[in-house]
């Protein structure tokens, strides 16, 4: 690797500006993830000292301690510090070097939320390169179910690496994958015989489930629904209907792919009064992809009644039901399947994510019968149900059965009855609270205000993602405990509150932040 030098600058990195707004005025903007200019993209500067130069190489920006010694603060035992604890400015010296960094030499097409540079994380908590501790309600996107570093997940991961690291489940027989696919069939939804093929990620097993209809009914159709995410591959892609931007510049994507409205019981008349009137035979829909809870779309919970008036239109058609579980499944909602709390059963099940505590593993989870409509060749992986991923599966599902789905519930009821007030106070900026378990959203009245919310976040050391048009999202691991939830929606309502200040919305910053902080609930 070529030398790199790296020179920390002392610079005040400014508080989150208005939307339209570079962070500061040397900074070239860099298009975000929304399309606009903002704060959160900061690739070059135009004038000033390089953050990157001759003196120092990539290890001196990368050799982190073992444990924070960027101030004496930072340089307690992790244990004994607080969370948050933030002990430099927000986005630290190195984070900024790897930033500058990052930029010369990764991919412009990664979207990007915000400037956090993790190196290591404990339960509810990631620890950046400048040594700031967060408290994480992002969770790698939903993936990290059972925390970061679970010694169990940690354990079972390094046996599993010492005896065999690869070899292909596709062409040979190892122990671990059929292990894992039954455990997978245990704790599905289905009450039959099941079969299932491991991929490495939800966009793959979302493919494999497209071929798979199609080929099991003869049928052409596929239909998704509005504001719904299912991968970034081509057929994934195709079904994805949250932002256009997932499809700009790709087309023509997959044909024989509809999309519904979702999440209404009325909405349901689309079918009848559209798709299958004007669009495409019933007899021809070979399938219907669901997320039984909206995620990057928005955290939507449906209406009682959507999903399973879905289920009975699907059965009086022949038309295959398939469950995107990837975000919501896996213990997230307080149940270890979303569909089970409305007692819906699906004809394929689709998991990833928070499956395997953060390994790369996707399973596609179908009654045997099913299955058995494709015979050998006719999909595969190379690395699908690599040994690690599934070892790391098989801890996680210990741990969700143990108490971690039971704790997401307690947990989800804690945070909701915490921010529901924040719709109260703020009605002209908090337009909607709402979620299962945890997977919550919060609605603001602008994507704007989203943003500045989740940047306020950011400073005050806690870690949310924007979702939907204007919503924040929290899906903390499921290991987070009643004081860290307490601590994080506090923070996220003074965020909330400072948004709002600023905005001239009811109370000044502190009035605001006063009467909402310590709020808590019982779980």
């Amino acid at each position: 690797m070529p030398s790199l030098v790296v020179r920390f600058v002392a610079t005040t990195i400014a508080p989150r500006p208005r939307a339209g707004r570079s962070l500061a005025a040397d900074v070239v903007p860099r298009t975000s993830c929304r399309g606009r200019r903002g704060p959160l993209d900061r690739p070059r500067s135009r004038r000033g000292p390089a953050l990157v130069d001759s003196r120092t190489t990539l290890h001196d920006l990368y050799a982190v301690p073992q444990r924070s010694t960027v101030t004496q603060l930072a340089s307690r035992p992790a244990a004994t510090r607080p969370v948050p604890d933030i002990v430099t400015e927000i986005p630290g010296p190195r984070a900024r070097a790897h930033v500058e960094f990052d930029h010369g030499v990764t991919s412009p097409s990664l979207p990007r939320a915000y400037p956090l540079v993790p190196v290591r994380g404990e339960g509810a908590t990631i620890e950046d390169i400048d040594g700031n501790r967060f408290l994480d309600f992002a969770a790698g996107i939903a993936v990290n179910s059972t925390g970061h570093a679970h010694p169990r997940v940690v354990s079972a991961i390094q046996e599993q690496a010492e005896q065999l690291i690869h070899y292909s489940a596709s062409d040979f027989y190892l122990p671990i994958y059929p292990q894992t696919c039954a455990e997978l069939g245990r704790i599905s939804p289905f009450n039959e015989p099941t079969r299932v093929y491991l991929g490495n990620s939800g966009t793959e097993v979302v493919e494999a489930s497209i071929k798979l209809a199609r080929l099991a009914t003869g049928r052409p159709y596929v239909v998704a629904f509005l504001g719904g995410f299912h991968g970034r591959t081509y057929g994934s892609v195709t079904l994805t209907a949250s932002k256009s931007k997932y499809h700009a510049g790709f087309g023509p994507l997959l044909p024989g792919v509809f999309h519904a409205p979702y999440g209404k019981v009325e909405d349901l008349r689309w079918f009848d009064e559209v798709l299958f009137e004007r669009l495409a035979p019933a007899d021809e829909v070979a399938a219907i992809i669901v997320e039984p809870i909206q995620g990057e779309g928005g955290y939507i919970v449906p209406e009682d009644g959507f999903l399973e008036g879905l289920r009975r239109m699907c059965d009086e058609h022949g038309i295959l039901l398939i469950a995107d579980e990837i975000q919501s499944g896996a213990g997230r909602t307080g149940r270890m399947w979303a569909v089970q709390h409305w007692g819906v059963v699906p004809d394929m099940l689709l998991t990833a994510k928070g499956i395997a505590s953060g390994m790369p593993l996707g399973a596609l989870i179908a009654p045997a019968r099913l299955l058995e409509a494709w015979g050998p060749g006719a999909h595969g992986s190379t690395f699908g149900g690599n040994p690690v991923a599934c070892a790391a599966a098989l801890a996680t599902i210990e741990l969700l059965e143990e108490g971690l789905t039971a704790n997401a519930a307690a947990r989800g009821r804690q945070a909701l009855a915490g921010l529901h007030p924040l719709h109260e106070r703020f009605p002209a900026l908090v337009r909607e609270v709402r979620g299962m378990g945890l997977m919550l959203g919060v609605e603001f009245d602008t994507p704007e205000h989203a943003e500045e919310v989740q940047w306020a976040c950011f400073q005050r050391g806690l870690l949310v993602l924007e979702c939907g048009k204007s919503a924040v999202r929290m899906s903390p691991p499921l290991v987070v405990t009643e004081s860290e939830m307490a601590t994080g929606v506090r923070i996220f309502s003074e965020a909330v509150a400072a948004v709002a200040a600023e905005r001239g919305e009811l109370l000044a910053t502190a009035e605001a932040a006063g009467a909402i902080t310590g709020v808590e609930a019982a779980g």
